[in-house]
C-alpha cells in the first residue's frame, strides 16, 4: 500500500459497451488524460486494468474504457478505488506537498512549539484533516494551505498557524 497513491474512484458505468465513470481525486486531473493504466485495489493485491479509452469530461471525471473490460464486468468495478504507483507523482517543492511525504514530520505550531507527530490524513466530508500525535493525545488540524506556514524536508518538519484556540480544544 505504501508504494501506491489513491487516484479516485469508478463512481459509475456509461452505455452498455463496458465503460465506467471515474472520479480524479486530485487537484489537477488533466495531467493524467494520457493514462496507461490504474490499479484497483482488491484486498491486499493491486490489479492492473489497461486503459483502451480515457475522455475527459471535466470537474475531475472522466469515461474510460478498460481492455477487456464488458458491461457486466463494468459493473462490478462500481465504488472501486483506483491507485497508481508513488513513481506517477512529480517531486513537489516549497510549500506543496503529499500527505504521504509528510507523515512522520515534527509539526511545529508558532505560538504552541512542537505540538508532536504527523500520523496520517483522513478525509471528512471532502476536508483533509492532518492527524498529530501528541504523547498519545490526537490533534486534528485541517489541511488547507492558510494554516500550512513551511514545509521543511531536511529537518522533517512542517510549521503552521493554527487558528486560535484550535490545538487547546485536543490538549
Amino acid at each position: 500500500m505504501n508504494d501506491y497513491f489513491y487516484l479516485g474512484v469508478v463512481t459509475k458505468t456509461f452505455g452498455y459497451k463496458g465503460q465506467v465513470v471515474i472520479y480524479l481525486d486530485t487537484d489537477e486531473p488533466e495531467k493524467y488524460k494520457m493514462l496507461e493504466a490504474v490499479f484497483v485495489k482488491d484486498d491486499d493485491d493491486f490489479l492492473p486494468y489497461i486503459i483502451e479509452d480515457f475522455i475527459y469530461k471535466g470537474v475531475n471525471q472522466a469515461i474510460v474504457k478498460f481492455t477487456d473490460v464488458d458491461g457486466e464486468a463494468a459493473k462490478s468495478l462500481v465504488k472501486s478505488e483506483l491507485y497508481l504507483p508513488l513513481s506517477f507523482l512529480p517531486p513537489l517543492t516549497g510549500n506543496q506537498f503529499y500527505f504521504h511525504e509528510v507523515i512522520g514530520f515534527d509539526v511545529i505550531d508558532k505560538e504552541k512549539g512542537n505540538i508532536g507527530k504527523c500520523v496520517d490524513f483522513m478525509e471528512i466530508s471532502r476536508q483533509s484533516i492532518m492527524q498529530i500525535d501528541f504523547n498519545g493525545k490526537e490533534i486534528l488540524i485541517p489541511a488547507v494551505d492558510e494554516i500550512f506556514e513551511t514545509v521543511d524536508r531536511e529537518n522533517k518538519t512542517i510549521t503552521i498557524s493554527a487558528p486560535e484556540g484550535l490545538i487547546e480544544v485536543y490538549l
